[in-house]
């Protein structure tokens, strides 16, 4: 299996750049002296779609040949790759199809509609999701775009990263949420080239530990019925992001949901950024002692601000 490297990463950046928002990087004197050590945000919630999904769902895009292009992208998603990978092909004036689960938050159904994807709901099965996403590839022939154990989607991922250290020098660890792995992977790669002495953790719900599992053990244990409110971290990691993962990241650690509310919470109020509950498990793993930021300089890579403001955790 061909694996990303990052020269990979450098050549992504270089082709979504002019596409995507370079985010900005924001620090908060209140955390700070609250934690002990200098925290740098890298607000990916200011990204287009409000995900770094978009990074990746545009490399992919960009990326096909023209050939590809004519027939289209295809994926199943409920959340923010339905609607970056929606937008990255509007952008290139390529048609989208997104199978969605019928029980999908209706703000997440408008926003994919709204980009102008061909939306096919299904039941809310995984069997369910990637049959109905085969029929469609088999009719019209269109490119799979997996939301995180795909080539080039981690590629597009890994450039936050690798803005946050060209910004922000002498970075001692770095901190990222984790799900099915591509922002994590992604990360990994760019923080290990640019800055090989930083030390990259990721922080997952102890609810959804199916990553801390897999870290430490010798394969990928499945994500079964995961039971967090980040609900950006519920899925499994996958093949590829896998022993990339292994490989280049130092440790996995895990939170309370309690902890990570906290630190929603938190953000929220010194900050005044929106950001959805996936994005706060890093402060969390920090304000839960489960990482020592005593006098370090710590990079934290917000991964999203999509929120259902009818039901917040607070």
């Amino acid at each position: 299996m061909l694996l990303p490297q990052f020269s990979d990463i450098e050549k992504a950046h270089n082709l979504i750049r002019s596409h995507i928002h370079q985010t900005p990087v924001l620090s908060s004197i209140s955390i700070d002296s609250m934690v002990g050590g200098n925290l740098f945000f890298k607000c990916e919630n200011f990204q287009k779609v409000g995900a770094f999904k978009f990074r990746g769902a545009t490399n992919a895009v960009l990326s096909l040949t023209e050939e590809q292009a004519l027939q289209g992208v295809a994926t199943h998603s409920s959340g923010n790759h339905a609607a970056a990978l929606a937008l990255a092909a509007k952008n290139r004036g390529v048609r989208a199809y997104v199978v969605m689960p019928e029980n999908a938050p209706e703000i997440k159904k408008k926003a994919v509609a709204g980009y102008g994807a061909v939306i096919t709901f299904c039941t809310p099965t995984l069997e369910a999701r990637e049959t109905t996403l085969q029929q469609i590839v088999e009719k019209n022939g269109a490119t799979i775009v997996h939301p995180y154990n795909n080539f080039q989607v981690i590629s597009g991922q890994g450039t936050a990263a690798k803005e946050l250290l060209e910004e922000i020098k002498s970075v001692d660890l770095v901190l990222c949420p984790v799900g099915g792995g591509g922002l994590l992977s992604g990360t990994a790669l760019s923080v290990k080239a640019i800055s090989p002495k930083t030390v990259v953790i990721g922080c997952e719900p102890a609810g959804a530990d199916d990553a801390f599992r897999s870290f430490y053990g010798d394969h990928i244990y499945p994500s079964l019925q995961p039971k967090t409110i980040a609900d950006g971290l519920l899925t499994s990691l996958g093949e590829m992001n896998y022993p990339i993962i292994k490989k280049n990241v130092d440790a996995i650690v895990t939170v309370s949901e309690t902890a990570i509310v906290e630190a929603m919470r938190i953000i929220w109020e010194r900050m005044k950024i929106i950001i959805e509950p996936s994005s706060a498990v890093p402060l969390a793993a920090i304000l839960e002692k489960k990482v020592d930021v005593a006098q370090k300089r710590v990079g934290i890579i917000v991964s999203g601000g999509n929120v259902d403001l009818q039901n917040l955790p607070f």
